[in-house]
């Protein structure tokens, strides 16, 4: 087997293999954990519950506000206050929220220039009185009952620092948004599970996450300078000794983009906030004490190696086909072999999937005709992204605010 062999197995090998491991760990907890958890609870509340203060970032969102207000102060939690922070917005958003500070007394409004989400959120992190932090943003719609699901977390361990929440796709009127709709599921859903098992989480959710305001003071709260402050919050709060769970029932419906110029761009930034992470605290993470980061840091260090192998093998077969068009029958046969494999671990992923999520989320049916070709768009993005944002995140100077704008969020949603 030569060097173009080797690269041909790694390339299709690789997914199937980390596809396997995500459905050995999501069936592991489910069977171990979730299924035995109660599916709608009822919430006993007495005098020690826990406080929760809300907060909400908002960067030009006078379109979905109201409704991710309207909707969050119905939450089944009988001790909840609301901040939201005004990020710099240029649309009507300060006074629409103005307007609903004057309707819900447990809702204050700060406002601040335009310095990014993480500098709302420690904004509102100072002026919060409630012992457990809750994060969304600004076009979420929250379910009824997330907060007690997340809140009971804290109760059950006080070695819980942060919870994350299970993030519903309902801009699912394009082919991308049905698509999106299988790969939170598929994917990001069984990776939460699987990683909550095997030791550390890559990363909260930060469109719905909670933490133990204790823990989040410990470490100084957001930092400012990463392009992703959620992955950034979760490295730190798990350096430190906490631990961060997934919490399926937790559910937050949620903007997703609809075309491929705002789903690429939204992947870009993710990509290469991982970078930023990966390079800022690998010389923590290797330490004995923080062992638990291994396997993470071993995958992630392999996900990078595999994009630029992807990069390496296409370079090499195309130079191929001008020098020795038929010197790659080998090869052939291996993408062939490993590329079957690959599509029948990906039928198995959806189907395990599609049965652990359809007990929070029963149209996700609908979806499972786009969603089978998913996992082959997942690592193409993954791997141009990751090849592009690495560099950057290389590049990137520390301790400049980072600032952004969101991509589309289901264009075809606001115009129905």
């Amino acid at each position: 087997m030569n060097i173009l062999d080797s690269l041909a197995v790694f390339t299709l090998g690789y997914p199937s293999l980390m596809a396997t491991i995500w459905i050995c760990g999501g069936i592991y907890f489910y069977v171990h954990w979730e299924r035995k958890q109660p599916w709608p609870n009822t919430f006993v509340w007495d005098e020690n519950t826990p406080s929760v203060t809300v907060l909400l970032p908002c960067y030009n969102e006078g379109d979905n506000v109201d409704e991710t207000v309207h909707h969050l102060f119905k939450q089944n939690y009988p001790s909840m206050e609301v901040i939201a922070i005004n990020d710099g917005s240029k649309d009507d958003t300060a006074s629409r929220l103005d307007a609903l500070a004057l309707e819900y007394p447990a809702l204050t409004v700060l406002h601040q220039d335009n310095q990014g989400k993480a500098s709302a959120l420690n904004n509102g992190l100072s002026q919060a009185t409630g012992d457990i932090i809750v994060g969304i943003d600004g076009d979420a719609i929250l379910d009824y009952d997330a907060i007690g699901y997340m809140v009971g977390h804290f109760i059950s361990s006080p070695k819980v620092s942060g919870v994350t929440g299970n993030p519903r796709v309902r801009t699912r009127s394009t082919a991308i948004g049905k698509i999106q709709t299988g790969e939170f599921s598929a994917i990001i859903g069984l990776i939460k599970r699987a990683q909550r098992i095997y030791g550390m989480v890559f990363t909260i959710s930060g469109v719905i996450c909670a933490f133990r305001r204790k823990a989040l003071e410990e470490i100084g709260g957001w930092n400012t300078d990463m392009i992703t402050e959620d992955i950034d919050v979760s490295w730190r709060l798990q350096i430190l000794g906490g631990q961060v769970r997934y919490e399926p029932r937790a559910m937050c419906w949620v903007l997703m983009p609809e075309t491929l110029r705002g789903l690429f761009k939204q992947r870009l930034r993710w990509a290469q906030g991982g970078g930023e992470v990966f390079l800022r605290y690998f010389s923590q993470t290797i330490r004995w004490k923080n062992r638990g980061f291994w396997l993470l840091m071993l995958e992630y260090i392999v996900s990078v190696a595999w994009c630029y192998s992807v990069i390496a093998l296409l370079i090499a077969w195309l130079v191929s086909q001008v020098v020795a068009p038929m010197a790659w029958p080998i090869t052939a046969q291996l993408l062939t072999y490993f590329g079957s494999i690959l599509i029948a671990i990906s039928f198995i992923q959806f189907t395990v999937s599609f049965y652990i999520d359809s007990r929070y989320d029963k149209e996700i049916f609908r979806c499972v005709y786009w969603s089978i070709w998913y996992p082959f768009a997942y690592w193409i993005i993954n791997m141009v992204t990751v090849v592009i944002a690495f560099p950057k995140a290389m590049m990137r100077q520390k301790g400049r605010h980072a600032t952004w704008t969101s991509p589309d969020r289901g264009e075809q949603f606001h115009e129905q």
